[in-house]
């Protein structure tokens, strides 16, 4: 076991109130209309932001070498897991190698500072991983993995101290790079879509051979043969999500036009006893783009979740038509300046192009920022080269500016997977970066001046004891922000334990979880900078 040190960061300072501001200002007649207004009304002064953001790269030093590597197939994928398997609470690493070996980094964290000791048992040591996922897929309290392969994905159980061990799981044998799970009524265990991109087999491939993707409904204490879910369209990143709040989450899916040149589009399909595409009878908008991730968040305030799509070139924000009855969805005015379509820095002019995406409050001023892992593919002559990583900082207004530079994070790697989450439970958030064909990237928070903050860890009783599909929300005198509880999205990876939450200056919060089966907890009264835990009875 090789242990990685480094030295410790500044200490949080309490920054002012930042007042969360809501892109819902009155009636309009379309979700881009309403972003606008609420972009061009008067706003009472406030600060731009409570603090700077800074980051420092502390991989290198610490001595972490890991690459993801690989031919073609590895073009796309280079996912990691953070989640804590050890029961300290610190969040481990678990990152995808592609034809190197997938490791995974104990978080060895203390008083002393960041630390990471690489510890990979031999069921996780896999070749030809793409990414990977954590989730408590038989609620007995220890996380597991659902890791995803050019070849056979595996479904591993993890045990204390950090052990896994195959489950009894179909993977089949595909090039496998998207990934969602949810809990569907009733049901013991996770349902589980996996996303498949190219046929292999196919021999008049690549273009136009997207692969079926797979999706595994329980049977018992157990999974039976996949249900096809076709068409497919190459798809890159997956998420269920309750996108209105009607009480079931669909699953929505980002597809490559790359590969399925026409004849395809993102997707949204609904979860009935026999799972189909939603309709533009019902709504759905056609939209087609080279779909990389998925991030997810409600940033106006009014409770339902906004989509952000990563692509080459303009990336896309995304939102719920007011009034719609159906997953009607519009995109976003340029001016909220989420685009990021070409490099701000290196002196590349030409498109960008966008991976992994997160939504995450990085300056604790109470509202969410938005972090784009970036890098081209391998050559792609039409797109950047010298590409680098975005941080786009929400001010009171909604608008979204860039702070990469600044911030510290312009890596010119090839950015593929990414991992928002705070490492050493400072109430900061972090930053993971597996990058191609260069070693991955691990930037400490270091932001002086940030705010308050809560880390929230949600519980309830068997089946889907992480509550799956709930919603949690945190009042501040701000106003209101809300966390859906979902696996999946990214590209080729995600998180699983505290949920963080900035707060601004407040120095309490009152917070409350919507269950999965709809029934609201009582509100809760909790002090700033804290961990809690709420669970329920």
């Amino acid at each position: 076991m090789r242990k990685y040190l480094s030295a410790p960061a500044p200490e949080p300072e309490p920054g002012p109130v930042a007042t969360k501001r809501s892109f819902r200002t009155g009636p309009a007649s379309s979700a881009g209309q309403r972003f606008l207004a609420a972009l061009l009304a008067l706003l009472a002064p406030l600060p731009a932001h409570a603090a700077e953001p800074r980051f420092e790269e502390r991989a290198a030093a610490l001595g972490i070498v890991h690459v993801y590597d690989g031919g073609w197939e590895h073009f796309v994928g280079g996912g990691v897991a953070s989640f804590d398997c050890d029961g300290d609470g610190l969040p481990e690493l678990y990152a995808a190698g592609g034809a190197n070996p997938a490791a995974l980094l104990r978080n060895t964290s203390d008083a002393d500072g960041l630390s990471f000791a690489e510890a990979t048992p031999d069921a996780l040591a896999l070749t030809g991983v793409t990414g990977a996922y954590p989730l408590d897929v038989d609620s007995d309290g220890h996380t597991d993995l659902a890791v995803l392969r050019v070849g056979e994905n595996r479904l591993l159980k993890g045990g204390p101290d950090c052990a896994f061990e195959p489950m009894d799981f179909d993977g089949g044998d595909r090039w496998t790079t998207a990934f969602s799970a949810t809990w569907e009524a009733g049901a013991a265990w996770p349902t589980l879509a996996f996303g498949n991109y190219v046929d292999r087999d196919d021999p008049d491939g690549p273009f136009e051979a997207c692969d079926a993707n797979a999706l595994h409904r329980p049977e018992g204490d157990g999974y039976g043969p996949p249900l096809p879910l076709e068409p497919g369209h190459c798809a890159l990143s997956m998420l269920f999500t309750d996108w209105g709040r009607r009480g079931r989450a669909d699953l929505r899916v980002s597809n490559d036009r790359h590969y399925y040149v026409r004849g395809g589009e993102e997707q949204m399909w609904a979860m009935e006893t026999v799972p189909r595409p939603y309709t533009r009878a019902e709504g759905w908008r056609f939209h087609a783009l080279w779909g990389m991730g998925i991030a997810s968040r409600d940033i106006d305030g009014d409770g339902v979740p906004e989509i952000y799509l990563t692509s080459m070139g303009d990336q896309r924000m995304q939102t719920l038509e007011d009034g719609a009855t159906g997953p009607t969805y519009a995109d976003a005015p340029y001016e909220t300046g989420t685009t990021a379509h070409r490099p701000y820095t290196g002196g590349d002019g030409r498109p960008s192009t966008g991976w992994h995406a997160a939504f995450g409050d990085v300056d604790n001023d109470g509202r969410d920022d938005l972090f784009v892992a970036k890098g081209n593919v391998e050559q792609m002559p039409g797109n950047a080269a010298a590409d680098p990583n975005n941080l786009l900082m929400q001010g009171p207004d909604g608008r979204f500016g860039e702070a990469g530079a600044a911030a510290g994070l312009a890596s010119m790697a090839r950015g593929r997977g990414a991992a928002l989450v705070d490492l050493d439970l400072d109430g900061r958030l972090d930053i993971v970066v597996v990058n191609r064909r260069a070693p991955m990237e691990i930037f400490r928070n270091v932001t002086n001046g940030a705010g308050n903050w809560l880390l929230l860890s949600v519980a309830q009783p068997a089946p889907n004891v992480d509550a799956v599909g709930a919603f949690v929300e945190v009042e501040t005198p701000a106003g209101l922000q809300t966390r859906e509880i979902a696996v999946g999205g990214g590209h080729a990876g995600g998180s699983a334990g505290w949920h963080h939450v900035g707060l601004g200056a407040a120095d309490a919060a009152r917070v409350r979880v919507i269950w999965p089966d709809g029934t609201a907890s009582d509100w809760r009264t909790v002090e700033a900078n804290a961990r809690v835990t709420i669970a329920r009875k």
